[in-house]
């Protein structure tokens, strides 16, 4: 669910003084408060006409984490945060504060709402030791007064089968390798062990609960939501241990007497090139389909390369920005990932708000592991508290930023040097929302 917001462009930080404001309480709420606070989420995203999904919010609850805004009893904000484990260049993972559910009443806009509980969960989550925030942001003018930066990107593919006919000859086998389709209930056993094995590879890639699994099987559903039964195709090695997983829908589409459908792949996650190579050509080889939409796979997956036609593969419409980062303790966040070569960079960063401001120098040793330190040396980059967010998954490079005004270049050639020392074999990539 991508966050909702209040739709003003006030001064950050602290309240709006205006009529009514002092009597606005934000509180977490009870457990007996999620139907009210539920149908306030649902009219802050503009969906009236949906019916109640407090029987799921019940599921999402915990105790200090779900907050509203209440003026004279009525519900008139909304936000929602829950711990999750991040994975990082390199393999390791870190924890991440993800805030979600955030709306505010078109009533009660501007009036720094949305500020106090913004600030009031990340001074929690860096009390707690949350390294880092994030968030999806639905409007891309709001989340970096907070010091959020967009971190990863979405990417997908339109694919047309009569121009490409295929994947092209010679690439990877999985020498007794099988495909199979499994039931709904047999993907909410087969789908954490293969994610969890997944994600690690990945920088960007969130940890996924049991109700997600739930929620995307069918076993759970949500209203305003509606949910088909797609195809699950599972990718087994000669051992038979499960190496990727396709999991697609299919219109029932014809032009006249011919098919003409569309095959849109909702999740697709491969541990090795070959396993890929295998699920692809089996997805563009599904009959009657005219069509293959996959809808997010990754900024710098190699899909359209595998086609005896790349050209046959046009962007997708949604491509943008997606996950949004905010550092809170600069030292965990960098001191955790890995990096592309040896160097040193002293980043100056700006941040009203206190977590990640000060002068931070990185240090990269032969083998890709790293050291983040306060220092008094010389700064080589100038940046700010959202652009700090940017750079940090390998999503964005220093160049980039600098280029764009962003990053301020206080050493020549610092920008390319951090580029070096930032640069990650994979683009960070988050495919799910939350």
């Amino acid at each position: 669910m991508r966050n909702d917001v209040d739709g003003g462009t006030g001064e950050p930080g602290g309240d709006r003084q205006g009529e009514g404001v002092g009597a606005v309480e934000i509180r977490a709420i009870a457990e007996d408060e999620i139907a009210g606070w539920d149908r306030a989420l649902v009219l802050g995203f503009l969906r009236s006409h949906v019916g109640s999904a407090a029987d799921f919010r019940r599921q999402q609850w915990e105790p200090g984490r779900v907050l509203a805004a209440l003026d004279g009893g009525r519900y008139v904000a909304t936000f929602r945060s829950f711990d999750v484990e991040l994975t990082v260049p390199g393999g390791a993972v870190v924890e991440a504060d993800a805030i979600t559910s955030v709306t505010v009443s078109a009533t009660h806009r501007r009036r720094g709402l949305l500020s106090r509980m913004m600030a009031g969960d990340l001074a929690a989550a860096r009390e707690r030791g949350s390294a880092v925030a994030i968030l999806i942001a639905a409007e891309y003018n709001i989340y970096g007064r907070f010091g959020f930066g967009p971190a990863t990107r979405g990417h997908g593919w339109n694919i047309d089968l009569q121009r490409t006919r295929g994947l092209r000859a010679g690439l990877p086998t999985v020498p007794g390798g099988r495909i199979e389709f499994a039931t709904m209930d047999e993907l909410r056993k087969i789908g954490p062990e293969l994610h969890e094995r997944w994600r690690l590879t990945q920088p960007g890639a969130i940890a996924r609960n049991e109700l997600w699994w739930k929620r995307q099987t069918g076993d759970v559903q949500v209203p305003g939501f509606e949910w088909k039964e797609p195809f699950a195709a599972v990718h087994r090695d000669a051992e038979g241990t499960v190496t990727g997983l396709a999991v697609y829908r299919v219109d029932d589409t014809w032009d006249g007497s011919y098919p003409n459908c569309t095959l849109t792949v909702v999740d697709f996650l491969a541990l090795d090139r070959g396993a890929a190579a295998e699920l692809w050509r089996f997805v563009l080889s599904v009959d009657w389909v005219r069509k293959v939409v996959a809808e997010n796979i990754g900024p710098d997956d190699p899909l359209p390369l595998l086609l005896a036609d790349p050209r046959a593969a046009t962007p997708y419409v949604d491509n943008a920005d997606f996950m949004w980062l905010r550092v809170l303790d600069v030292e965990a966040a960098f001191n955790a990932r890995t990096y592309g070569a040896p160097g040193r960079v002293v980043l100056e960063v700006e941040d009203r708000d206190g977590f990640a401001a000060g002068r931070w120098a990185v240090e990269v040793a032969a083998d890709g592991s790293g050291r983040c330190t306060r220092t008094t040396d010389e700064a080589d980059l100038a940046l700010n508290a959202s652009t700090l967010g940017s750079l940090y998954l390998g999503g964005e490079t220093a160049p980039r930023l600098a280029a764009a005004g962003l990053v301020t270049e206080l050493r020549p050639g610092a920008a390319a040097a951090a580029d070096l020392l930032l640069r990650t074999p994979l683009l960070a990539w988050n495919p799910d929302n939350f």
